[in-house]
Formats: structure tokens, sequence, C-alpha cells
């Protein structure tokens, strides 16, 4: 009997399953997999972080069939890597109101990318580019992602500051 990584046939479930992955606030499930030693103080930081940080975090994300990552934003960069399933859209608006979308994939000559990044204080999100599919990928964060640095999209304040965005602001908050 083959395993489904040699048949070709994995799914969403199985990658949940295999990583342990938990439902995610903003959409989609992850795990953390990795937490730096090293934690920098506050006073080393800039001022958007309130209290010390580690200096990386790293976390498996998945997104499936119609789910989505809602807008939302961080103190940190975060660095997208692309590992397995369909094509993956990550959506940012930076400060200025300047949209950007990156598709994540491995499908080079069509201009996906393996790794893009997104800087701190961008809004963003993601969603799957072919509904009903589903994308694994990896995401860094320097200074390491802290519950305290995440800040939820909302829709109307979105809206009001980037009516430009509507369609996108619409499909990407709940």
């Amino acid at each position: 009997m083959s395993s489904p990584f040699e048949a070709g046939e994995l799914t969403a479930d199985y990658w949940i399953d295999r990583l342990q992955l938990q439902p995610h606030p903003e959409g989609g499930f992850y795990r953390q997999t990795y937490r730096a030693p090293l934690l920098i103080p506050q006073d080393a930081l800039p001022s958007t972080f309130h209290g010390p940080r580690y200096a990386s975090t790293a976390i498996y994300f998945l997104l499936a069939a119609d789910d989505f990552s809602a807008l939302h934003r961080l103190a940190a960069d975060e660095v997208w890597h692309f590992y397995a399933g369909s094509p993956l859209l990550v959506h940012s608006i930076d400060p200025a109101g300047h949209h950007r979308v990156t598709t994540l994939g491995h499908n080079l000559d069509t201009g996906e990318q393996l790794q893009c990044v997104v800087p701190g204080g961008h809004w963003f999100g993601s969603c799957l580019e072919q509904p009903g599919t589903y994308a694994l990928v990896g995401c860094t964060v320097a200074p390491g992602f802290d519950f305290a640095d995440f800040e939820m999209g909302v829709r109307a304040a979105l809206l009001s500051q980037y009516p430009q965005h509507t369609h996108l602001i619409l499909a990407l908050t709940r």
C-alpha cells in the first residue's frame, strides 16, 4: 500500500492531522514550530512593541476550501514560505494605501513565488487562488510573533481608511 504522499493524494486534513494544526483566530490552521531562545529586551525594540520579544518565531499555516486569512497587521515583518498545495494569494495594503498581491506557489514560470515578505505595519490577509483546494505555508516573524502585536482588521474602519480597496476588504474581513 502506498502512502498518500507517494500517491499524490495529500489533502488538507492529512496536513492538519500530521502537523497537529489548530484553528487560528484569523482563519485557517496553524502550529508554532520555532521560538528563538534569544529574548530581545523592550528597550532595544521600536516603540511599536510593548514588551520583550523573542528574536524570531515560525509557524506552519494552512488554508483550505473557502476559508481565508482575515486582514490583520503585526508590528514585525513576516516572511511567508510556500510548501504544498495550490497557489495562495497574499494581499497587503501599506500605510499609504497601496495594494500588493503576491502569488505563492511552486510554478515560478507563471510568476508564482516561493517566498514573500509582508513588512510590519501593513494590513494583510490571504486566500486560495482556486477555492476548494488548500495551501500549506510557513510564516517566520522577526522579532518574534506575540499576540500583543496582532491587530485584527475591523471592516468598517478599513473601508473608511481605504475605500479604494472595498472589494478586497469585504472579501477578507469577517
